[in-house]
């Protein structure tokens, strides 16, 4: 539940419209949901302004399903490492479900449109790095970010990623995805004045 149902909820009980009872057995699950093999935080886009995130590596489909069963019906929902079967399983609860593939994120529903300033770039070194680079860039887009791409530019060609001078200057914050020897980072890091956040892939050396 998120500050924009609550205020419905008060207005309604104010009009009449809802009666206390039922407003308190809607609130009831605040400030989180236990579903004995997961809690679900009902309360976190009330404080943070976005709702939990479904992180469904790990999850079972049943209990992927069971979580987006008991949240809100009309609320925006986001899960990510979600394979086919998990989409699938999503869809038949929420048919406004999207299927990120490269990503393996799930959107539901709108997310707010924050009207952020400035522009995310999110640089892979590689074309195996993509899947990674896709889940960050998927997830910037949900929280109501402007995103480019700037992908297959590692450091084995670096002329490929100086090509890039100006997009690289004009970004707001950047996102590195390499693997191997994680030195496309430091690289950016020394081109560009905006914050840089270095992400390794799957299965590479964490730097």
């Amino acid at each position: 539940m998120n500050a924009e149902r609550i205020r419905e909820l008060l207005d309604e009980v104010r009009s009449g419209a809802t009666g206390v009872e039922q407003a308190l057995e809607a609130l009831k699950r605040l400030p989180y949901d236990d579903l004995g093999f997961a809690k679900i935080d009902t309360h976190r886009d009330l404080r943070t302004g976005f709702p939990e995130v479904i992180f469904c590596q790990g999850k079972t489909v049943e209990q992927v399903k069971a979580i987006v069963e008991r949240l809100p019906a009309d609320g925006f929902l986001m899960a990510t490492r979600a394979d086919a079967g998990m989409y699938e399983a999503m869809r038949a609860v929420r048919d406004d479900a999207v299927y990120h593939e490269a990503a393996r994120i799930v959107l539901i529903g709108r997310g707010k449109n924050r009207g952020s300033e400035g522009t995310i770039l999110v640089v892979s070194a590689g074309t195996s790095d993509q899947p990674v680079a896709e889940e960050a860039a998927v997830t910037a887009e949900a929280m109501g970010n402007t995103v480019s791409r700037l992908y297959d530019v590692g450091v084995a060609g670096i002329h490929r990623l100086l090509d890039h001078g100006e997009t690289l200057a004009e970004a707001s914050a950047i996102v590195v995805v390499a693997g191997m020897d994680g030195a496309l980072a430091s690289i950016v890091g020394g081109l560009v004045h905006c914050p840089v956040v270095a992400r390794a892939s799957e299965g590479s050396p964490r730097f």
